[in-house]
């Protein structure tokens, strides 16, 4: 990797996509987010009070992927520190199979799990923020009062999701997110949220505890009770602060790469990483067929090991099973692989992942680093919104297990559901060169891995490296690609090899949305990269 190449040949963007700045850089999926990060730190806050006041203004103007009903978790370095913070939401004590059937998993009020994002972004503030809760919250009900205006990305998604909207009894995601309750808002409809400005008052007078043990906990629990729900006050109450995990790092060329530990998915990105940092150098500086195909089972591979090898959080730091985060054994998955022969596409196709999240990324001026992914599950989550209250309810229940009891994800109460989400910060030379993160779901872990072979192996500039094709590849041999935008001799030669081909458009929403901040090594300041297929942007406190 030419590091120089790679920051020299960065070159900002007019709509706010490609920003170079100093004193820190804040990058999100949304412009008035990342907005919100960046006032914090030009008041002199940390990467961490950035990333709340992000974060909770996200959850006003990027509904359909975040909010206070859904789940955070967050990878950070601070002060010399790296860690992880498990915000696992948690099954209500009422959550049993013979209460729910598929459809009751997937929508409605049955599908939600108690929500977790207040209570990690409270503690994050608590422990290592330095600004005053006020001012953390203060963009956000600001948004809400005041309101935003609908992007068009958001209208096309109202109207792919109200099928899915009109399907909830009552209607309260509808009549919460909808325009008079019945139809998708127009790009540049002005939208106010005065229900969750009230909700967020709350919060700020009374911090976390109001939302679990106060008013809006009495709210949710009539509104679940009154709806056939499954969450009580009780299991509100006892929602526990994110855990702090040891976050699991391994060498990929000039880099150490973290990333989160189970439930989330950072062992499938390492295993990816692995087996490319296994393969001489040079091999995959080029994107050609044989090099494609390569990837593609590479993601294959990986794909079932997290299948095959699930891991309970807490056992998972105490057992001396590494095998996926193990060189040995990435070694010998990448040897398995021909790009000569056709592959056995013989491996079931699996539940397709169709879950969507929200990341950000930020660094402050002395380094400290966030890279926070957060999600109510589905796009718009369950489609049932709190009564009064003004956010969406999520719908992790359909990513549980239910078939095998064994299973680590099973179905049973107080049980956390299984993630896929994979935020990354990347070191060079033991200091964080660059933080990353994706929403995808299932196709996270290869988004991400993309980026960092377009860096690393192909020297590209952080917003060259965020733009460029994507494909990824499921179990059962499914690639979904940009096609139009790959060489069709790559095209044409993985339709020979057996693979279906899931041609999505150019630019495609399906094919995540990197957003990723960097710490120059050979010039000064920052550089930060928005997703160009999404909504984000991103921004610095003095920008150059």
């Amino acid at each position: 990797m030419d590091i120089v190449k790679v920051e020299q040949g960065f070159c900002p963007s007019k709509d706010g996509k490609a920003t170079r700045s100093e004193g820190g850089m804040v990058a999100t999926a949304f412009p008035l987010a990342t907005q919100a990060g960046v006032e914090m730190l030009k008041k002199g806050g940390n990467a961490v009070d950035a990333a709340c006041a992000a974060a909770f203004a996200l959850g006003v103007c990027e509904p359909q992927a975040s909010g206070l009903g859904g789940q955070t978790m967050a990878l950070l370095y601070l002060n010399g520190r790296t860690f992880a913070l498990d915000g696992s939401s948690r099954l209500p004590s009422l959550a049993h199979l013979d209460r729910l059937g598929t459809p009751e998993r997937i929508r409605g009020y049955k599908a939600a799990t108690v929500p977790s994002t207040p209570a990690v972004l409270g503690y994050m503030h608590l422990r290592y923020g330095s600004l005053s809760w006020d001012e953390i919250l203060e963009p956000a009900l600001r948004l809400a009062h005041d309101g935003y205006e609908i992007s068009p990305l958001q209208s096309g998604l109202q109207e792919r999701e109200l099928e899915g909207f009109n399907q909830v009894p009552g209607k309260s995601g509808a009549r919460a997110f909808l325009k008079d309750g019945i139809r998708p808002y127009e790009a540049g409809d002005l939208f106010k949220q005065p229900e969750l400005a009230a909700t967020l008052e709350v919060l700020l007078e009374q911090g976390p505890r109001g939302f679990y043990l106060g008013p809006v906990a009495r709210r949710i629990d009539q509104d679940m009770r009154e709806n056939q729900g499954l969450i009580r006050a009780e299991d509100l109450a006892l929602i526990p602060w994110p855990v702090e995990r040891r976050p699991i790092m391994r060498p990929y060329r000039d880099l150490q790469v973290a990333t989160m530990p189970p439930p989330a998915a950072g062992r499938t990105l390492l295993l990816v990483l692995l087996m490319l940092d296994s393969l001489r150098q040079g091999f995959l500086a080029k994107e050609d067929p044989e090099t494609c195909l390569f990837l593609v089972e590479v993601f294959r591979r990986a794909f079932l090991q997290r299948r095959q090898q699930p891991m309970d959080p807490n056992r998972y730091a105490q057992s001396p099973d590494r095998t996926m985060t193990s060189l040995a054994f990435a070694r010998s998955l990448a040897r398995s692989i021909s790009t000569k022969v056709a592959p056995d596409l013989g491996a079931p196709e699996g539940r397709a992942g169709g879950g969507e999240t929200t990341h950000i990324s930020v660094m402050d001026k002395h380094g400290n680093t966030v890279a926070l992914s957060q999600s109510i599950e589905s796009i718009y989550g369950s489609k049932a919104a709190a009564e009064g209250l003004g956010f969406m309810y999520n719908n992790y229940m359909r990513t549980m297990e239910t078939m095998d009891p064994a299973h680590p994800y099973y179905l049973r109460p107080n049980a956390a559901p299984w993630s896929s989400v994979a935020p990354a910060i990347a070191f060079y030379r033991g200091k964080p060169w660059l933080a990353v993160g994706s929403p995808g779901s299932d196709r996270i872990y290869s988004t991400i891995a993309q980026f960092f072979v377009h860096i690393v192996e192909r020297d590209f500039s952080l917003e060259k490296a965020v733009a460029h094709p994507r494909l990824h590849c499921s179990m059962g041999g499914r690639v979904s690609l940009e096609a139009e935008r790959f060489d069709p001799a790559i095209v044409n030669h993985l339709k020979e090899m057996g693979y279906k081909l899931d041609k999505r458009k150019p630019y495609s929403f399906y094919m995540g949305a990197l957003n990723a901040v960097m710490k120059c090594r050979s010039r000064r300041g920052f550089l930060g990269a928005a997703e160009v297929r999404r909504d984000g942007s991103a921004m610095g406190p003095y920008e150059v």
